[in-house]
């Protein structure tokens, strides 16, 4: 075993404190080659459990040297994963017609039939006693393809949480499983999801309401399960023109509108969004009755 108890860097500026090698074994303990200290084997067992520091003294030709010796306590701790650690995505990998865009298989259908039309039209490519019926057919269906992706309103992610998803069925009351439904899918001919409700809560307009382009943006939905075990569907919005207490003072229309049997609770959420928390008060034993 060998400590070193000056740097040789140190060594070269003061010039006269050499480096010290422990040489042999005395009494318990080591003795530095060239001086008098006694260097202890092994910690104390009685403090092996907590830090501690040992001082020694070193005269070497005339200087007074000090050696402090830090024993550090392994951390044997450990870490405690939190309950949100705990928590499962659960991811939509289902195949359901929400989440076709029919504006998107029509445009595709009608260019495909339009193409292949006029090549076999002008003799390119096979099949020209076809050629009228898929120009006849492929026309409208574009022009409809064209229609509904024009229409077309995009669904927002939604992010459940495998409680949240357990508890669905039997906590959501039927106005949230319709919320959540409606929200994941492809619409057709509405500006935004949820218009209807906005427009009644904020009143577009109207005295005490806001304008209309100051109206939140739906971005993205949340399932998930309260401290007290209750359902809750959180609805987070996109409001640059608004103010947080602009969602407080609406927060008794929120309840009424997406009720009954629910509490809406609002807050901020990541980033710039506002989120409307939308908790069930029905539990299993009453849904299920």
């Amino acid at each position: 075993m060998k400590a070193l108890i000056a740097s040789p860097v140190a060594a070269a500026k003061v010039g006269t404190v050499p480096r010290f090698q422990i040489t042999r074994r005395l009494n318990g303990g080591y003795r530095c080659g060239g001086c008098c200290c006694l260097l202890p084997s092994q910690p104390n067992s009685a403090s092996s459990s907590t830090p501690s520091a040992t001082r020694l003294s070193i005269q070497r030709n005339g200087r007074n040297l000090r050696l402090v010796l830090v024993a550090k306590a392994a951390d044997s701790t450990q870490p405690t994963s939190s309950s949100a650690a705990t928590k499962t995505l659960v991811p939509d990998d289902g195949f359901t017609l929400a989440k076709i865009s029919f504006g998107v298989i029509g445009l595709s259908l009608g260019v495909s039939l339009l193409s292949y039309g006029f090549g076999a039209y002008f003799n390119i490519l096979p099949g020209s006693e076809w050629s009228a019926l898929m120009l006849t057919y492929g026309f409208p269906l574009a022009i409809i393809g064209m229609a509904l992706k024009y229409a077309e309103l995009k669904p927002v992610p939604c992010l459940s949480y495998s409680d949240a998803v357990a508890l669905r069925e039997t906590c959501a009351t039927p106005i949230l499983k319709q919320v959540r439904n409606d929200v994941i899918r492809y619409r057709y001919g509405d500006e935004q999801h949820l218009e209807e409700a906005l427009k009644r809560i904020f009143q577009y307009g109207q005295g005490g309401g806001i304008p209309r382009r100051s109206a939140p943006v739906l971005q993205k939905i949340r399932e998930e399960v309260t401290d007290d075990g209750k359902y809750c569907l959180v609805l987070a919005f996109e409001a640059k023109a608004l103010q947080l207490s602009d969602f407080e003072k609406r927060q008794a229309k929120f309840t009424s509108f997406f009720g009954p049997d629910i509490t809406a609770e609002v807050g901020t959420g990541e980033g710039d969004l506002f989120e409307v928390r939308l908790v069930s008060n029905s539990n299993a034993a009453v849904s299920s009755s």
